[in-house]
């Protein structure tokens, strides 16, 4: 690997600068993990302590079974979440927050805090925009 190349590859050390923007840089598919439509929805539910799938299901209104499967895969592999298996009658299984899970969990919660607070901006700002595209669209 050169020296310059702007992100390093899985195996490199740590040292070494990591850019989301570069293309091939392993931090950018772990942001789209976060960020993604059910990344931070699913470490923000996880965020009060260990859960069963069932129970994050419901929590977050609108993911699908597998949605939801994947995206905890993906989570799991990039360190953000630990599964374990409970060998309870009948077996189950708990979702919980990592260390780095549990680090990363309060700054998400913080963005969707911030985009819930500044809603009605937001609205207005599409209702502004609708009424552009309506006026532009009129002959």
């Amino acid at each position: 690997m050169d020296v310059a190349d702007p992100c390093p590859t899985e195996t490199a050390t740590a040292e070494l600068p990591f850019d989301v923007f570069a293309r091939a840089c392993p931090s950018r598919p772990v942001l789209e993990h976060l960020t993604g439509r059910w990344g931070a929805l699913v470490l923000v539910g996880l965020a009060a302590g260990p859960v069963r799938f069932g129970d994050l299901r419901r929590r977050i209104d609108g993911v699908s079974e597998k949605m939801l499967a994947q995206t905890l895969q993906q989570l799991e592999r990039d360190g953000f979440v630990h599964r374990e298996v409970r060998r309870a009658i009948p077996p189950h299984v708990e979702y919980s927050l990592t260390g780095l899970g549990s680090d990363t969990a309060p700054r998400l919660l913080e963005l969707i805090t911030f985009l819930e607070d500044r809603m009605p901006e937001v609205l207005r700002a599409q209702q502004r925009h609708a009424e552009t595209r309506t006026d532009i669209a009129a002959p």
